[in-house]
């Protein structure tokens, strides 16, 4: 039997092309942390949102900002501290940090929305974004064994405060130290993250 080498030759290449990636037999670019072949992992399209996103985003800050000020919270202490900086944490665990501020932003900008209907509308597009933001990245964190090590260092530090939050601040306190680090997880944590190696 004679092979047609005109019509099947391109999908054994691009088979074969695909199992070396698999296999690790060509280097391929990974993001650390990432699964084993990266194929659900697409965190580097975040390095930068549209001007529409940004835009978006800016009209929900401002309209939270206006919520608290009728709130009128009195706040001690700042969730998300000056030093709060990724890069000071390993390549691979600066995902599972932004993981944890993205899942508490999302948490308390979602009740925020339940308990204001004037924030319902604002707010639909930004968590639509960020919940997409969410999904991708988990695509791309290594599921951590139950029996394995625990988080050390600031990871842990962060984690732990972040976990901790929602029991030690009042539901206004929350929404106004999310608030306020909007931007900064939007333009500096996440564009950290969907730069892996080259954020330093």
């Amino acid at each position: 039997m004679k092979l047609d080498m005109t019509g099947s030759c391109m999908p054994v290449l691009v088979l074969m092309a695909a199992v070396l990636t698999v296999t690790g037999a060509v280097p391929v670019a990974r993001l650390h942390g990432a699964l084993p072949d990266a194929r659900g992992c697409h965190i580097a399209q975040f390095k930068s949102l549209s001007p529409q996103e940004l835009q978006a985003f800016k009209r929900a800050k401002d309209a939270l900002e206006e919520s608290l000020l009728l709130k009128d919270c009195k706040c001690r202490s700042r969730l998300f501290p000056r030093t709060w900086d990724l890069r000071q944490l390993q390549v691979r665990e600066r995902p599972v940090a932004l993981e944890a501020e993205l899942a508490l932003t999302l948490k308390v900008l979602e009740a925020a929305a339940d308990t204001d209907s004037a924030l319902v509308d604002v707010l639909d597009q930004p968590l639509h974004t960020l919940h997409h933001i969410l999904s991708q990245l988990r695509a791309c964190i290594q599921p951590q064994p139950t029996a394995g090590p625990r988080p050390r260092g600031h990871l842990h530090h962060w984690l732990h405060q972040l976990q901790e939050a929602p029991k030690k601040e009042s539901p206004g306190c929350l929404e106004a130290s999310v608030t306020f680090n909007l931007f900064r997880l939007l333009t500096r944590d996440l564009k950290c993250v969907a730069s892996g190696d080259l954020c330093v």
